[in-house]
């Protein structure tokens, strides 16, 4: 109640000090009351002018930077099953300019190991239903990879790397040809694959065709074309339009096989492995068992 009556002898006050002639019966006010009552009503106005005006920009501000605190992101789709004309003509190029006869340079690399896979982002932990393999088998992977330096500066392409790799669902090989001045396309790969039922000797002997093949490039969406199958529920679609391309990659990828002489080193690579994995297994299992004792 105090403030309700204070907020009415405040009103008076102001509507007297603006219009004297108004209230007229009642009790005159002091001019000294009334000369308060007019710098009161002046301070009021300019402040709430002050606080329209400064409030305006803040609230202008902070709803222009309301979208600012959400980055937009772009989501690329890409049709690895049927990619359009423009992207069938970049794989063309690139798959031509390969060399057929390639002069390596004096550089090479031989590199071999074991890589344990992560389940949810490693493609070869799933198997060939599409899977994880069981939580109990662990997500390992054994790999050979080789490097070559093409000489000169001549060739399109600077280097190129084979790469192969097998877990205990699947074997998969790669081979890699990365751009000696790279502006628009960096790299190119190809890659095949086959169940881990067959040895790597025997899928390295049958020269298995391409399944993928990838362009990837600067500042752009990659170029994917891999051999699609169907489901139970919709048919394998028509790739016929794409042979002459799963050839030229397959025939890119025999060739530098034999280059590399994978038919023979990699099986060798592998068996290195098996015995310095298994030596350290057996170290592992020596050191547990004394230190239970």
């Amino acid at each position: 109640m105090e403030d309700d009556r204070s907020h009415v002898v405040f009103d008076c006050v102001l509507a007297s000090s603006e219009n004297p002639q108004a209230h007229k019966g009642t009790r005159p006010l002091s001019p000294a009351l009334l000369f308060f009552a007019g710098t009161i009503s002046a301070v009021f106005r300019k402040i709430l002018v002050l606080v329209a005006c400064c409030g305006a920009p803040v609230c202008a501000a902070q709803q222009g930077s309301a979208p600012q605190s959400q980055p937009q992101v772009k989501v690329n789709v890409l049709n690895v099953c049927a990619p359009s004309t423009e992207e069938q003509q970049e794989i063309a190029s690139a798959l031509a300019k390969i060399p057929k006869r390639p002069s390596f340079s004096e550089d090479f690399e031989v590199d071999r190991g074991r890589s344990v896979l992560d389940r949810n982002a490693a493609t070869l932990a799933l198997g060939s239903t599409g899977q994880p393999a069981p939580s109990g088998d662990p997500a390992v992977a054994d790999f050979v990879r080789l490097r070559r330096d093409l000489a000169g500066s001549g060739p399109y392409y600077s280097n190129v790397q084979y790469s192969f790799s097998r877990d205990a669902s699947q074997m998969v090989e790669t081979l890699v040809f990365r751009v000696r001045d790279p502006k628009d396309l960096l790299q190119v790969s190809i890659e095949d694959s086959a169940s881990s039922v067959t040895l790597p000797s025997v899928m390295l002997a049958s020269a298995s065709p391409a399944s993928r093949i990838k362009l990837e490039r600067f500042g752009k969406s990659s170029i994917v074309l891999a051999r699609c199958s169907g489901t139970s529920e919709t048919p394998a679609p028509d790739q016929s339009k794409y042979e002459s391309a799963f050839a030229a990659a397959s025939s890119a990828l025999s060739d530098y096989r034999g280059l590399f002489g994978a038919t023979t080193l990699v099986p060798e690579e592998l068996a290195r492995i098996a015995r310095i994995g298994g030596s350290a297994n057996k170290r592992s299992t020596r050191h547990v068992t004394a230190a239970h004792k």
